[in-house]
C-alpha cells in the first residue's frame, strides 16, 4: 500500500475517534444535567426510552473506538491492509468501505457463511 493511502486512512480514523469522543462527551453531559420533572408517565417513559437508545448507540460506538484503535496499531505495525486470516492484501475499495476491517472480502464471506451455518 502506498504511503499516501496509509496517511489517508490514519487521518480518517483519527478524525473519526475525535468525532465519537465528542459525541460521547455530549451524551454524558446530557445525562448528568438536572432531571426533567415529567408528571405524565408516557412522557417519562419516552424520555427513558430515548436515553436507553442513546446509551446503546454509545456502547456500539465504544466498540467501534476499540476497533479503530486496533486498526491504528496495525497502521503503526505496518500490517494494515493485510488480511489477518490469509495474509493477502485487502482491496483499497474494501478498506474505503470499512477502514477497520482486518479481513479480505473472501475470508470475511467464509467466516459469515460459517457463522450462519452454525446458527451464531
Amino acid at each position: 500500500m502506498k504511503d499516501k493511502d496509509i496517511k489517508y486512512f490514519k487521518e480518517l480514523l483519527e478524525n473519526r475517534i475525535e468525532e465519537l469522543l465528542a459525541q460521547a462527551d455530549d451524551t454524558v453531559s446530557g445525562m448528568i444535567s438536572p432531571k426533567e420533572n415529567l408528571p405524565d408517565p408516557t412522557d417519562r417513559a419516552l424520555l427513558e426510552a430515548n436515553r436507553n437508545f442513546m446509551l446503546r448507540i454509545r456502547d456500539r460506538e465504544g466498540k467501534l473506538i476499540k476497533k479503530i484503535n486496533k486498526t491504528l496499531e496495525r497502521i503503526e505495525n505496518k500490517t494494515f491492509g493485510v488480511c489477518e486470516v490469509c495474509g493477502e492484501d485487502i482491496s483499497l475499495k474494501r478498506l474505503k468501505a470499512r477502514p477497520v476491517t482486518a479481513q479480505c472480502i473472501d475470508c470475511k464471506t467464509k467466516e459469515e457463511a460459517l457463522e450462519k451455518a452454525l446458527g451464531l
